[in-house]
């Protein structure tokens, strides 16, 4: 499974940016996708997570109210829509996958054994 991240930049305060996370080769109807980001000197952490099969949808309390991960399926393709944006958001955003994840799990990162590259959004107060 390859993972393709975009859509990332540097964006004022208030401001959104979408992100999106193609996948191909060997995907699963079964995939849970989630969204994880590193800020410089942090460690990885949770922002959001779809079920690929019914859209069930997990997100960190940080970004609830702000983001929005949605899916196409026609296009193998997660979306994290990110309105609102604050300083604290900045960060490397990286997009994972890994099939039949359950809904208690979706924010556990070792739960992912696929990764794309990650895209860097910027965001000056």
């Amino acid at each position: 499974v390859q993972l393709q991240a975009s859509g990332g930049g540097l964006v004022q305060a208030g401001g959104s940016l979408r992100l999106s996370c193609a996948a191909s080769g060997r995907t699963s109807s079964r995939f849970v996708m989630g969204w994880f980001r590193q800020a410089p000197e942090k460690e990885r952490e949770f922002v959001a997570a779809i079920k690929w099969s019914g859209g069930s949808t997990r997100y960190a309390d940080s970004v609830k109210g702000r983001f929005t991960i949605s899916r196409d399926n026609a296009k193998n393709t997660v979306y994290l829509q990110m309105n609102s944006l604050k300083p604290e958001d900045t960060a490397i955003y990286f997009c994972a996958a890994d099939e039949s994840i359950i809904m208690s799990s979706m924010a556990v990162e070792y739960q992912y054994a696929h990764w794309g590259q990650g895209t860097l959004v910027t965001v000056s107060s």
